[in-house]
């Protein structure tokens, strides 16, 4: 092949390799352009939990999740004084769920929680445990005073709000005072709970639900409603929410059913008296 004609063939070859490269590229770019159009951003809520709630919420968020396609739940849980202080440091936060009425209203004074969009949740009931391990002979709160308890965990009452009813019962009652020396305080009611767990401390005061998810505490008395102010589990959507549309369709979700039964099982009470 003389000079000329392999020049041709070369020439010939490089705009065949050139066209295929091309094609790859266009490919390449639709795929992509394809591929964006099919991912739609993830919406991340972030929803402030009180900690008595950690058992349920866990089973609630992949059911939210896998039927709200682009959204993501991003659930932080403490006590309700700690979480309302987070809010009002300005830590992100689409719904706030207390388990005192006490967080929730301040939220709203400050103009924190959309008053518009915050109501009852849940219902609870405080009860006394201890043990199934011990020996004890408690079977009342009033058995707190005998000399054979000498550490009785509870709440921090300025920030948990089992303390806070823990507080009202005691007090009512009468014992408060005689027990100071005893008490040992929580920074929130799962912490009350795994104090009594590993036998740390003869008795605890938590809520009824914090006792029926342990296999190693039993329940030794409920106090009296009559005892303490109502236990209620309000919600709201903040007022600093990057995502209300969002936020109110969660808000929904969690007053209907197929919440309302998971509440149930974990044994809250749904039907919140007014």
């Amino acid at each position: 092949m003389n000079r000329i004609g392999r020049f041709a063939s070369i020439t010939a070859t490089l705009v065949l390799l050139g066209s295929i490269v091309g094609c790859i590229s266009q490919q390449g770019a639709s795929d992509n352009q394809n591929s964006g159009k099919k991912q739609a951003p993830t919406v991340e809520l972030y929803v402030l939990a009180a900690a008595s709630l950690g058992d349920v919420m866990k089973e609630l968020a992949p059911k939210y999740e896998s039927s709200h396609p682009g959204q993501k739940l991003v659930i932080s849980y403490g006590s309700s004084g700690t979480l309302q202080r987070q809010i009002e440091q300005g830590a992100p936060a689409d719904i706030f769920i207390s388990a005192g009425a006490k967080q929730m209203d301040e939220l709203i004074q400050k103009n924190l929680i959309d008053p518009q969009n915050e109501t009852d949740l849940l219902a609870n009931k405080l009860v006394l445990i201890v043990s199934k391990e011990s020996k004890s002979e408690i079977r009342t709160f009033a058995d707190l005073k005998n000399q054979s308890v000498k550490k009785i965990a509870i709440g921090e009452p300025e920030s948990v709000p089992a303390g806070t009813y823990a507080k009202q019962t005691l007090t009512q009652i009468g014992i408060w005072e005689s027990l100071q020396a005893k008490f040992v305080y929580a920074k929130d009611v799962r912490q009350v709970l795994a104090y009594v767990e590993t036998g740390n401390v003869d008795a605890g005061i938590v809520y009824k639900t914090d006792a029926a998810s342990s296999d190693k505490v039993k329940i030794a008395a409920t106090a009296d409603e009559k005892t303490h102010s109502p236990i209620l589990y309000p919600i709201g959507i903040t007022k600093n929410s990057k995502h209300v549309k969002e936020a109110q369709t969660l808000y929904n979700w969690l007053r209907e059913s197929e919440a309302t039964a998971l509440f149930t099982k974990y044994g809250f009470e749904t039907e919140v008296k007014k």
